[in-house]
Protein backbone atom coordinates (compact mmCIF):
# COMPACT_ATOMS: atom_id res chain seq x y z
CA UNK A 1 0.00 0.00 0.00
CA UNK A 2 1.31 3.45 -0.91
CA UNK A 3 0.25 6.21 1.49
CA UNK A 4 0.90 9.83 0.55
CA UNK A 5 0.83 12.20 3.53
CA UNK A 6 0.39 15.91 2.85
CA UNK A 7 1.32 18.56 5.41
CA UNK A 8 2.34 22.19 5.66
CA UNK A 9 4.72 21.35 8.52
CA UNK A 10 7.39 18.69 8.48
CA UNK A 11 10.92 18.58 9.90
CA UNK A 12 12.89 20.72 10.03
CA UNK A 13 10.04 23.23 9.69
CA UNK A 14 7.72 22.57 12.64
CA UNK A 15 6.01 25.30 14.62
CA UNK A 16 2.94 23.64 16.12
CA UNK A 17 1.32 20.44 17.35
CA UNK A 18 0.12 19.39 13.90
CA UNK A 19 3.69 19.29 12.64
CA UNK A 20 4.78 17.18 15.59
CA UNK A 21 1.87 14.82 14.93
CA UNK A 22 2.75 14.36 11.26
CA UNK A 23 6.44 13.74 11.94
CA UNK A 24 5.74 11.14 14.61
CA UNK A 25 2.93 9.46 12.66
CA UNK A 26 5.17 9.08 9.60
CA UNK A 27 7.87 7.55 11.77
CA UNK A 28 5.40 5.11 13.36
CA UNK A 29 3.89 4.07 10.01
CA UNK A 30 7.30 3.54 8.42
CA UNK A 31 8.43 1.50 11.42
CA UNK A 32 5.66 -1.02 10.69
CA UNK A 33 7.43 -1.93 7.43
CA UNK A 34 4.25 -2.95 5.58
CA UNK A 35 3.63 0.11 3.41
CA UNK A 36 5.29 2.77 1.27
CA UNK A 37 4.82 6.04 3.16
CA UNK A 38 5.61 9.20 1.20
CA UNK A 39 5.49 12.75 2.49
CA UNK A 40 4.68 15.97 0.64
CA UNK A 41 5.44 19.10 2.65
CA UNK A 42 5.54 22.84 2.14
CA UNK A 43 8.87 24.63 2.00
CA UNK A 44 12.45 24.25 0.88
CA UNK A 45 14.46 21.15 0.01
CA UNK A 46 14.69 18.19 2.37
CA UNK A 47 17.04 15.24 2.11
CA UNK A 48 14.83 12.61 3.77
CA UNK A 49 14.11 9.64 1.51
CA UNK A 50 10.47 9.41 0.48
CA UNK A 51 9.86 13.10 1.21
CA UNK A 52 9.18 15.79 -1.39
CA UNK A 53 9.21 19.50 -0.64
CA UNK A 54 6.89 21.93 -2.39
CA UNK A 55 7.90 25.61 -2.35
CA UNK A 56 5.58 28.52 -3.01
CA UNK A 57 4.87 29.17 -6.66
CA UNK A 58 6.79 32.24 -7.87
CA UNK A 59 3.77 33.22 -9.96
CA UNK A 60 1.83 33.81 -6.74
CA UNK A 61 4.47 35.87 -4.97
CA UNK A 62 2.76 38.72 -3.13
CA UNK A 63 -0.70 37.15 -3.37
CA UNK A 64 -2.95 36.53 -0.38
CA UNK A 65 -1.39 33.85 1.82
CA UNK A 66 -4.38 31.53 1.38
CA UNK A 67 -4.08 31.70 -2.40
CA UNK A 68 -0.36 30.96 -2.17
CA UNK A 69 -1.25 27.91 -0.08
CA UNK A 70 -3.59 26.58 -2.76
CA UNK A 71 -0.84 26.94 -5.36
CA UNK A 72 1.39 24.65 -3.29
CA UNK A 73 -1.53 22.25 -2.85
CA UNK A 74 -1.85 21.83 -6.60
CA UNK A 75 1.79 20.79 -6.95
CA UNK A 76 1.31 18.29 -4.11
CA UNK A 77 -1.81 16.89 -5.74
CA UNK A 78 0.11 16.34 -8.98
CA UNK A 79 2.79 14.45 -7.05
CA UNK A 80 0.27 11.98 -5.60
CA UNK A 81 0.11 9.98 -8.83
CA UNK A 82 0.27 6.29 -7.92
CA UNK A 83 -0.93 6.65 -4.32
CA UNK A 84 -3.47 4.23 -2.84
CA UNK A 85 -4.52 6.62 -0.06
CA UNK A 86 -3.88 10.35 0.41
CA UNK A 87 -3.89 11.69 3.95
CA UNK A 88 -3.87 15.45 4.54
CA UNK A 89 -3.31 17.44 7.71
CA UNK A 90 -4.89 20.88 8.42
CA UNK A 91 -6.66 23.08 5.90
CA UNK A 92 -3.29 24.07 4.43
CA UNK A 93 -2.96 20.63 2.85
CA UNK A 94 -6.63 19.60 2.65
CA UNK A 95 -7.06 21.07 -0.84
CA UNK A 96 -4.08 19.07 -2.10
CA UNK A 97 -5.53 15.90 -0.59
CA UNK A 98 -8.96 16.56 -2.07
CA UNK A 99 -7.66 17.28 -5.58
CA UNK A 100 -5.17 14.41 -5.47
CA UNK A 101 -7.86 11.94 -4.46
CA UNK A 102 -10.19 13.12 -7.23
CA UNK A 103 -7.46 12.87 -9.85
CA UNK A 104 -6.37 9.40 -8.77
CA UNK A 105 -9.78 8.04 -7.75
CA UNK A 106 -8.42 7.01 -4.34
CA UNK A 107 -9.69 7.67 -0.79
CA UNK A 108 -8.87 10.93 0.93
CA UNK A 109 -8.34 10.70 4.69
CA UNK A 110 -7.83 13.89 6.64
CA UNK A 111 -6.80 14.54 10.21
CA UNK A 112 -8.51 17.35 12.12
CA UNK A 113 -6.04 19.24 14.27
CA UNK A 114 -8.08 22.45 14.36
CA UNK A 115 -11.14 23.88 12.64
CA UNK A 116 -11.52 27.19 10.82
CA UNK A 117 -15.02 27.89 12.24
CA UNK A 118 -13.49 27.59 15.73
CA UNK A 119 -10.83 30.19 14.92
CA UNK A 120 -12.69 33.23 13.57
CA UNK A 121 -9.91 35.53 14.79
CA UNK A 122 -7.86 34.26 11.82
CA UNK A 123 -9.77 36.77 9.73
CA UNK A 124 -7.41 39.32 11.36
CA UNK A 125 -4.47 37.45 9.89
CA UNK A 126 -5.79 36.31 6.51
CA UNK A 127 -8.47 38.83 5.59
CA UNK A 128 -10.41 37.47 2.61
CA UNK A 129 -8.15 34.45 2.71
CA UNK A 130 -10.05 33.26 5.79
CA UNK A 131 -13.17 32.88 3.65
CA UNK A 132 -11.11 30.87 1.19
CA UNK A 133 -9.55 28.64 3.86
CA UNK A 134 -12.98 28.05 5.37
CA UNK A 135 -14.38 26.99 1.99
CA UNK A 136 -11.45 24.64 1.40
CA UNK A 137 -11.83 23.01 4.79
CA UNK A 138 -15.59 22.53 4.55
CA UNK A 139 -15.38 21.08 1.03
CA UNK A 140 -12.58 18.70 2.00
CA UNK A 141 -14.36 17.46 5.13
CA UNK A 142 -17.62 16.87 3.31
CA UNK A 143 -15.87 14.91 0.55
CA UNK A 144 -13.41 12.90 2.63
CA UNK A 145 -13.59 9.11 2.88
CA UNK A 146 -12.69 9.39 6.57
CA UNK A 147 -12.00 12.17 9.04
CA UNK A 148 -9.66 11.47 11.95
CA UNK A 149 -10.35 13.58 15.03
CA UNK A 150 -7.51 13.87 17.53
CA UNK A 151 -9.98 13.77 20.45
CA UNK A 152 -13.63 13.07 21.22
CA UNK A 153 -14.04 16.78 21.88
CA UNK A 154 -12.73 17.51 18.39
CA UNK A 155 -15.14 14.96 16.91
CA UNK A 156 -18.04 16.85 18.49
CA UNK A 157 -16.71 20.14 17.10
CA UNK A 158 -16.45 18.64 13.60
CA UNK A 159 -20.02 17.37 13.57
CA UNK A 160 -21.31 20.66 14.97
CA UNK A 161 -19.31 22.77 12.50
CA UNK A 162 -19.98 20.56 9.48
CA UNK A 163 -23.39 18.88 9.90
CA UNK A 164 -23.25 17.52 6.32
CA UNK A 165 -20.39 15.18 7.30
CA UNK A 166 -21.50 11.58 7.90
CA UNK A 167 -20.84 10.85 11.61
CA UNK A 168 -19.84 7.27 10.73
CA UNK A 169 -16.87 8.66 8.80
CA UNK A 170 -15.47 10.57 11.79
CA UNK A 171 -13.23 8.46 14.02
CA UNK A 172 -11.10 9.35 17.04
CA UNK A 173 -7.37 8.63 17.00
CA UNK A 174 -5.57 10.59 19.69
CA UNK A 175 -2.34 12.49 19.33
CA UNK A 176 0.66 10.76 20.84
CA UNK A 177 4.00 11.29 22.53
CA UNK A 178 7.45 9.80 22.08
CA UNK A 179 8.27 9.09 25.70
CA UNK A 180 11.95 8.54 24.89
CA UNK A 181 12.42 11.94 23.32
CA UNK A 182 10.26 13.60 25.95
CA UNK A 183 11.43 12.60 29.40
CA UNK A 184 12.86 14.41 32.40
CA UNK A 185 16.46 15.54 31.84
CA UNK A 186 17.72 18.02 34.41
CA UNK A 187 20.07 20.59 32.86
CA UNK A 188 20.44 23.64 35.15
CA UNK A 189 23.07 25.26 32.90
CA UNK A 190 20.63 25.43 29.97
CA UNK A 191 17.92 26.74 32.28
CA UNK A 192 20.20 29.50 33.61
CA UNK A 193 21.27 30.44 30.09
CA UNK A 194 17.69 31.44 29.38
CA UNK A 195 17.50 33.62 32.49
CA UNK A 196 15.64 31.11 34.67
CA UNK A 197 16.68 30.39 38.25
CA UNK A 198 16.60 26.57 38.67
CA UNK A 199 16.41 26.95 42.45
CA UNK A 200 13.10 28.84 42.37
CA UNK A 201 9.70 27.29 41.60
CA UNK A 202 8.38 28.11 38.15
CA UNK A 203 5.26 27.94 36.02
CA UNK A 204 6.00 27.27 32.33
CA UNK A 205 3.98 28.05 29.21
CA UNK A 206 4.98 26.70 25.79
CA UNK A 207 3.12 27.74 22.66
CA UNK A 208 2.54 30.13 19.84
CA UNK A 209 1.15 33.59 20.51
CA UNK A 210 -2.35 33.11 19.14
CA UNK A 211 -5.83 33.87 20.43
CA UNK A 212 -6.58 30.20 20.96
CA UNK A 213 -3.64 29.70 23.37
CA UNK A 214 -5.07 32.17 25.91
CA UNK A 215 -1.75 33.77 26.83
CA UNK A 216 -3.27 37.16 27.80
CA UNK A 217 -5.44 35.37 30.40
CA UNK A 218 -2.36 33.69 31.85
CA UNK A 219 -0.50 36.99 32.08
CA UNK A 220 -3.38 38.50 34.03
CA UNK A 221 -3.61 35.45 36.31
CA UNK A 222 0.15 35.44 36.93
CA UNK A 223 -0.14 38.67 38.90
CA UNK A 224 -1.64 36.58 41.72
CA UNK A 225 1.20 34.03 41.90
CA UNK A 226 3.31 33.95 45.07
CA UNK A 227 6.28 36.33 44.66
CA UNK A 228 8.91 33.56 44.74
CA UNK A 229 7.34 31.79 41.72
CA UNK A 230 8.78 32.47 38.27
CA UNK A 231 6.67 32.69 35.12
CA UNK A 232 8.52 31.24 32.13
CA UNK A 233 7.07 31.86 28.67
CA UNK A 234 8.44 29.93 25.71
CA UNK A 235 6.16 31.86 23.40
CA UNK A 236 6.80 32.92 19.83
CA UNK A 237 5.39 33.08 16.29
CA UNK A 238 2.65 35.67 16.93
CA UNK A 239 -0.30 35.43 14.57
CA UNK A 240 -0.73 39.17 14.20
CA UNK A 241 1.05 42.39 15.21
CA UNK A 242 -1.98 43.20 17.37
CA UNK A 243 -1.72 40.15 19.64
CA UNK A 244 2.06 40.53 19.78
CA UNK A 245 1.65 44.10 21.01
CA UNK A 246 -0.99 43.02 23.55
CA UNK A 247 1.28 40.32 24.98
CA UNK A 248 4.28 42.68 25.10
CA UNK A 249 2.24 45.25 27.01
CA UNK A 250 0.95 42.69 29.52
CA UNK A 251 4.45 41.30 30.11
CA UNK A 252 5.82 44.79 30.67
CA UNK A 253 3.04 45.54 33.14
CA UNK A 254 3.66 42.30 35.00
CA UNK A 255 7.38 43.01 35.26
CA UNK A 256 6.65 46.35 36.93
CA UNK A 257 5.28 44.51 39.95
CA UNK A 258 7.30 41.28 40.15
CA UNK A 259 10.58 39.74 39.11
CA UNK A 260 11.11 36.29 37.61
CA UNK A 261 9.08 36.93 34.45
CA UNK A 262 11.10 35.23 31.70
CA UNK A 263 10.07 35.46 28.06
CA UNK A 264 11.89 33.48 25.38
CA UNK A 265 10.35 34.66 22.08
CA UNK A 266 12.19 32.30 19.74
CA UNK A 267 11.16 28.68 19.25
CA UNK A 268 13.73 26.57 21.10
CA UNK A 269 15.06 23.17 19.99
CA UNK A 270 13.43 20.20 21.70
CA UNK A 271 16.34 19.41 24.03
CA UNK A 272 16.23 22.92 25.46
CA UNK A 273 12.46 22.79 25.90
CA UNK A 274 12.89 19.48 27.73
CA UNK A 275 15.49 21.10 30.00
CA UNK A 276 13.15 23.98 30.86
CA UNK A 277 10.24 21.62 31.51
CA UNK A 278 12.40 19.30 33.59
CA UNK A 279 13.44 22.18 35.84
CA UNK A 280 9.93 23.56 36.32
CA UNK A 281 7.28 23.06 38.98
CA UNK A 282 4.11 23.10 36.89
CA UNK A 283 3.05 23.48 33.27
CA UNK A 284 0.17 25.74 32.27
CA UNK A 285 -2.09 25.54 29.22
CA UNK A 286 -4.64 28.40 29.34
CA UNK A 287 -6.05 27.67 25.86
CA UNK A 288 -9.60 28.61 24.95
CA UNK A 289 -9.46 26.23 21.97
CA UNK A 290 -7.41 23.05 21.98
CA UNK A 291 -8.43 19.94 20.01
CA UNK A 292 -6.13 17.82 22.20
CA UNK A 293 -3.12 19.78 23.38
CA UNK A 294 0.03 17.85 22.56
CA UNK A 295 2.04 20.32 24.67
CA UNK A 296 0.31 18.88 27.72
CA UNK A 297 1.47 15.38 26.79
CA UNK A 298 5.02 16.67 26.31
CA UNK A 299 4.98 18.28 29.75
CA UNK A 300 3.48 15.18 31.38
CA UNK A 301 6.14 12.99 29.77
CA UNK A 302 8.73 15.26 31.44
CA UNK A 303 7.01 14.60 34.80
CA UNK A 304 5.29 17.96 35.13
CA UNK A 305 1.79 18.37 36.55
CA UNK A 306 -0.47 20.42 34.29
CA UNK A 307 -2.87 23.27 34.98
CA UNK A 308 -5.10 23.51 31.91
CA UNK A 309 -8.43 24.80 30.70
CA UNK A 310 -11.23 22.21 30.73
CA UNK A 311 -12.01 22.68 27.03
CA UNK A 312 -11.78 20.69 23.80
CA UNK A 313 -9.74 17.51 24.13
CA UNK A 314 -7.73 18.62 27.16
CA UNK A 315 -9.88 16.67 29.69
CA UNK A 316 -9.06 13.51 27.71
CA UNK A 317 -5.39 14.07 28.54
CA UNK A 318 -5.21 15.77 31.94
CA UNK A 319 -6.90 13.91 34.81
CA UNK A 320 -8.11 16.46 37.35
CA UNK A 321 -6.67 15.79 40.79
CA UNK A 322 -4.40 13.02 39.50
CA UNK A 323 -2.10 14.50 36.85
CA UNK A 324 -3.03 18.14 37.31
CA UNK A 325 -5.80 20.72 37.60
CA UNK A 326 -8.60 21.43 35.11
CA UNK A 327 -9.79 25.04 35.17
CA UNK A 328 -13.54 25.37 34.47
CA UNK A 329 -14.64 27.65 31.67
CA UNK A 330 -17.99 28.69 30.23
CA UNK A 331 -17.46 29.87 26.68
CA UNK A 332 -19.32 32.13 24.28
CA UNK A 333 -20.79 29.97 21.52
CA UNK A 334 -19.59 32.09 18.61
CA UNK A 335 -16.53 30.03 17.67
CA UNK A 336 -14.01 32.28 19.45
CA UNK A 337 -13.90 30.29 22.68
CA UNK A 338 -14.00 33.54 24.66
CA UNK A 339 -14.94 33.01 28.32
CA UNK A 340 -18.41 34.26 29.16
CA UNK A 341 -16.92 35.78 32.32
CA UNK A 342 -13.27 36.60 31.58
CA UNK A 343 -12.55 37.86 35.10
CA UNK A 344 -13.90 34.63 36.60
CA UNK A 345 -11.77 32.51 34.27
CA UNK A 346 -8.65 34.53 35.14
CA UNK A 347 -9.41 34.20 38.87
CA UNK A 348 -9.98 30.44 38.58
CA UNK A 349 -6.75 30.05 36.60
CA UNK A 350 -4.84 32.05 39.21
CA UNK A 351 -6.32 29.96 42.03
CA UNK A 352 -5.38 26.67 40.33
CA UNK A 353 -1.82 27.85 39.67
CA UNK A 354 -1.41 29.07 43.23
CA UNK A 355 -2.67 25.73 44.54
CA UNK A 356 -0.34 23.86 42.19
CA UNK A 357 2.81 25.61 43.45
CA UNK A 358 1.77 25.55 47.13
CA UNK A 359 2.80 21.93 47.72
CA UNK A 360 5.93 20.91 45.80
CA UNK A 361 5.83 17.29 46.97
CA UNK A 362 2.26 16.91 45.68
CA UNK A 363 3.25 18.56 42.39
CA UNK A 364 6.07 16.06 42.02
CA UNK A 365 3.74 13.10 42.68
CA UNK A 366 1.27 14.38 40.08
CA UNK A 367 4.11 14.79 37.61
CA UNK A 368 5.14 11.15 38.02
CA UNK A 369 1.51 10.08 37.53
CA UNK A 370 1.36 12.25 34.41
CA UNK A 371 4.32 10.54 32.80
CA UNK A 372 2.83 7.13 33.53
CA UNK A 373 -0.40 8.19 31.81
CA UNK A 374 1.43 9.66 28.81
CA UNK A 375 3.48 6.48 28.32
CA UNK A 376 0.61 4.04 28.79
CA UNK A 377 -2.21 5.77 26.91
CA UNK A 378 -0.56 7.82 24.14
CA UNK A 379 2.19 5.77 22.46
CA UNK A 380 2.86 6.47 18.78
CA UNK A 381 3.05 2.76 17.94
CA UNK A 382 -0.59 2.37 19.01
CA UNK A 383 -1.61 5.49 17.10
CA UNK A 384 0.19 4.29 13.97
CA UNK A 385 -1.66 0.97 14.17
CA UNK A 386 -5.00 2.69 14.63
CA UNK A 387 -4.36 5.03 11.69
CA UNK A 388 -3.47 2.06 9.48
CA UNK A 389 -6.82 0.50 10.41
CA UNK A 390 -8.54 3.63 9.10
CA UNK A 391 -6.67 3.33 5.77
CA UNK A 392 -7.65 -0.32 5.45
CA UNK A 393 -11.29 0.44 6.21
CA UNK A 394 -11.62 3.15 3.52
CA UNK A 395 -9.91 0.91 0.95
CA UNK A 396 -12.31 -1.93 1.76
CA UNK A 397 -15.42 0.15 1.04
Amino acid sequence: MRIDILSKEYPPSIYGGAGVHVAELVRALRARGDSDVRVHAFGGPRDEEGTTSHPDLPELEGANAALTTLGVDLTMAAACTGADVVHSHTWYANFGGLVGSLLEGVPHVLSAHSLEPMRPWKAEQLGGGYRLSSWVERTAYEGAAAVIAVSAGMREDILRSYPQVDPDKVVVVHNGIDSQLWQKRTDPDTVRRHGIDPDRPSVVFVGRITRQKGLPYLLRAAAELPPEVQLVLLAGAPDTPEIKAEVEELIAGLREHRDGVVWVPEMLPRDEVVAVLSGATVFVCPSVYEPLGIVNLEAMACELPVVATATGGIPEVVVDGETGWLVPIEQVQDGTGTPVDEDRFVADLAAALTDAVSDLDRAERMGVAGRARAVEAFSWATIGDRTMEVYQQVLAR
